[in-house]
């Protein structure tokens, strides 16, 4: 369907590139208040994000991570082993992004509505950033634990360690190995973080090795802080992209100057203004725009967006807003 803008009579197409765009003042998903007097602006709308269904996979993941933390809590007060205990952390942040990741999958395939007029893609950031805080503040107090021990290293059983080590390779690699192939944003970075913990369980079991022949106690504590360590910079670098998303920073693989260039160099543009890009997820961008055209003839402006919107596409934009305004227009918007 097609929504005629009253002032140039051109028309702001919903046509997209794989997606499903409803642009028109009768789509009830969308609620945007398109017609109101003069209005000129052209919406590529639609937030039918390319979520897969994999609820299943990740509830199953989920399960499996959870039941072999409680078994990691209680080995790791069993075996007195600190490393073991740093794992045991690290698995239960695991956890909480697993069962985040399983519930914002759901979530993710409810449309946008009169409340979340974006959708709900931004709740995944969220829920990255709370797990993410959540390692960075446990990882520090194991970090601080372990430091006494370096002077009095009391010697963990190594055996209950390298049994646990193996174990966690087998439970954790089993739980990677679901999510290996995932295409939604949420499987990938869950993925990410048990593959994460397969390595942390293959130092842990190269360290109960290493103390089991020669008795040096005092690789636990340094194995665990290095664990903690590892943990809190990925914590850290997951902090900082989450930041960046919330203060609507321009996303990384966008070019700025390059989406100008491209869109400056369409014809019967002249000038390129107010250009704003962010993301909703760290994946979903958008973007706002202003075109300066010399025609006011509805065939070329509609052949001006269109393209504009194909560019924009391959610049890495998803949702774009585009305004059009004629060279004697005075743009209030353009030095803010």
């Amino acid at each position: 369907m097609r929504c005629v803008s009253t002032r140039y009579r051109t028309i702001a197409s919903g046509w997209g590139w794989g997606w499903s765009y409803r642009s028109c003042a009768k789509d009830r998903r969308g609620a945007w208040p398109y017609f109101r007097g003069v209005s000129h602006h052209a919406h590529a709308h639609g937030h039918a994000h390319p979520h897969a269904p994999a609820t299943g996979t990740l509830r199953a993941a989920f399960f499996l991570n959870l039941t072999f933390t409680l078994v990691e809590l209680a080995g790791g007060l069993w075996t007195n082993s600190f490393a073991v205990l740093s794992d045991a952390l690290h698995d239960l942040g695991d956890c909480l992004v697993l069962g985040t990741a399983w519930y914002l999958q759901r979530v993710a395939l409810k449309g946008r509505d009169a409340h979340y007029s974006y959708g709900y893609a931004r709740y995944s950031m969220l829920g990255g950033w709370g797990s993410a805080m959540v390692l960075l503040l446990g990882s520090l107090l194991v970090f601080g634990a372990a430091i006494p021990r370096l002077l009095h290293p009391p010697l963990p059983h190594t055996q209950g360690m390298m049994a646990l080590a193996v174990f966690g390779l087998v439970m954790n690699g089993a739980a990677a190995w679901m999510l290996h192939r995932g295409s939604s944003l949420n499987e990938r970075g869950a993925y990410l973080h048990l593959l994460e913990d397969v390595l942390g369980w293959a130092a842990v079991l190269v360290g109960a090795v290493a103390m089991y022949f020669t008795g040096w106690a005092v690789i636990d504590p340094l194995l665990s802080m290095a664990i903690s360590a590892f943990i809190a910079v990925n914590a850290l670098r997951t902090l900082r992209t989450g930041t960046g998303i919330l203060m609507q920073r321009l996303p990384e693989h966008v070019d700025a100057e390059r989406i100008r260039t491209a869109l400056t160099a369409l014809p019967h543009v002249r000038d390129v203004h107010d250009q704003h890009a962010w993301s909703l997820d760290g994946n979903y961008v958008v973007l706002t725009v202003h075109l300066v055209v010399d025609t006011t003839d509805a065939d070329l402006l509609r052949g001006v967006k269109e393209q504009a919107r194909h560019a924009l596409h391959h610049q890495g934009v998803q949702h774009a807003t585009i305004e059009i305004e004629q060279p004697d227009e005075v743009c209030e918007l353009q030095h803010h």
